[in-house]
């Protein structure tokens, strides 16, 4: 497997987005930002080292796909090729859960413990493997809500608004809390 990572930083009708990727596959993604500067500073602080390049074939595939995604198109990212290199067993499983979610289908972080074999108590383990997850979108953690259905936390830039309104674009709703308007910044 090679070490050398690359990097790409692209508009999306989101915002600007990263990728980076080594020889074995993908191995992180940088949720939208307000500018290309801002996604690459923020994709870099987890893939340190990673020069600039040109996507490959199925990097520029992912690509494509991410901005169609954020376009509003339903969009299957479920055959891309990850490296998952450093990741423990267990946020492996989790990632491999969450990657069989399609499309505008959400579980719960207690409902993907209990899938895995773990009881109540493993839900926080799978809420803490998705904070850590290096490949938000493509690995669909968004598509995880807390108990009763609730929209729950989101690590990414914009936090729970952002989640919000990429679960928006795949046609799930949430109420917003005393009528107000939600609003949605990257």
């Amino acid at each position: 497997m090679s070490t050398l990572h690359r990097h790409f930083v692209f508009a999306t009708a989101s915002g600007f987005c990263g990728i980076a990727w080594n020889d074995a596959g993908i191995t992180r993604f940088q949720l939208p930002a307000k500018s290309a500067d801002a996604a690459e500073r923020m994709l870099l602080r987890r893939a340190p080292g990673a020069g600039p390049g040109v996507p490959p074939a199925a990097v520029s595939e992912a690509v494509a796909a991410a901005k169609r995604y954020f376009e509003g198109e339903e969009t299957d990212f479920s055959q891309l090729q990850l490296d998952l290199d450093g990741q423990d067993d267990f946020c492996q499983r989790v990632y491999a859960a969450a990657r069989r979610l399609k499309w505008g289908q959400t579980t719960t972080y207690g409902a993907l413990a209990k899938e895995l074999g773990g009881g109540p108590e493993a839900a926080r383990d799978v809420g803490q493997a998705m904070a850590r997850n290096p490949i938000p979108l493509i690995i669909p953690c968004h598509r995880v809500l807390a108990a009763g259905g609730k929209l729950g936390g989101f690590s990414a830039p914009g936090g729970a608004a952002s989640k919000k309104h990429m679960l928006g674009l795949e046609g799930v709703r949430f109420e917003t809390p005393n009528g107000g308007q939600a609003s949605f910044e990257f």
